[in-house]
């Protein structure tokens, strides 16, 4: 198929998107990288009147490291992440992460911001963004505004950001010493959409964990922080029993829906798996 008909603008600032935001609302759709849009537009699973091109606005990409924190620009591509030594260094569950994001001609060309704001709970980002505690800073035109990753995502591909908004930039804090990280996912060939994976952070202090944090994707209509399985973990050391307590909490936490490879007990089984194979390479 074919899209449909719409208009299309290229601003060059921030300002003038926001202005073409605000005078054509949810009629506007933006483009940050297109590899989930340019798809709905062919399938006319979108309509828009005017597609915001912000690709060239210069002041949304990069990469950068200040009291504490990482920002990472909404227009960073996912192949600029993958090849950021800043990055491997500040926020290594993103480098484990990147190269799982489908193929290299689609890491070439779409981006952070595109993928969070898009929502796709099988997406490895979002499920990121819950595990590494991130900010999100929004632009209208009434300013800035920051929302945490645990409260952006509302549904499925739904997230609190507004018709005239723009997410602009990433911010994610530094962890000290003695964090370790650990990704994994299970998709039917390289490059598919996971059926299930982990994004699995934790302290290891005198072999106990600490700051356990394990984010779902693919588990339900958006990524999910499993808080349950993360208390059962919390202060004890790695052990079957441990693994085995985290696992069967899973059941009460994930709620994932079923596709036409899986149904939805085997995408918990399948999560469950990989949080026994994540614990054990945090505790390695």
């Amino acid at each position: 198929m074919k899209a449909p008909k719409f208009a299309y603008a290229k601003p060059a600032t921030l300002p003038a998107a926001l202005a073409l935001l605000d005078q054509h609302g949810e009629e506007a759709k933006v483009l940050a990288g297109g590899q989930s849009l340019v798809a709905t537009l062919n399938m006319r699973l979108s309509s828009p009147a005017i597609l915001i091109d912000i690709t060239g606005i210069a002041a949304l990409t990069g990469i950068a490291t200040a009291n504490g924190k990482v920002r990472i620009g909404a227009l960073t591509r996912h192949c600029d992440i993958e090849r950021s030594a800043e990055i491997a260094k500040t926020v290594p569950l993103l480098t484990q992460a990147v190269g799982q994001i489908a193929h290299a001609a689609i890491r070439n060309a779409g981006t952070i911001g595109g993928s969070i704001a898009f929502a796709d709970p099988a997406a490895e980002w979002p499920a990121c963004m819950l595990a590494v505690d991130a900010e999100f800073i929004i632009a209208g035109k009434a300013g800035e505004r920051r929302v945490k990753a645990r409260d952006f995502f509302k549904g499925l591909y739904t997230t609190s950001l507004q018709p005239k908004e723009i997410l602009v930039a990433i911010e994610i804090p530094v962890l000290g010493a003695g964090y370790r990280s650990a990704f994994l996912e299970l998709a039917l060939r390289h490059g598919d959409y996971a059926i299930a994976g982990v994004a699995a952070i934790a302290k290891l202090d005198a072999g106990k964990f600490r700051d356990v944090r394990l984010a779902y994707l693919g588990a339900g209509a958006t990524p999910i922080l499993a808080k349950g399985a993360m208390a059962a973990i919390e202060g004890k050391a790695f052990s079957p029993e441990v693994v085995a307590a985290a696992q069967q909490a899973l059941g009460k936490e994930l709620d994932p829906i079923g596709d036409l490879y899986s149904a939805p007990p085997t995408k918990i089984h399948l999560a469950r798996v990989l949080t026994g194979r994540a614990l054990a390479a945090l505790a390695a």
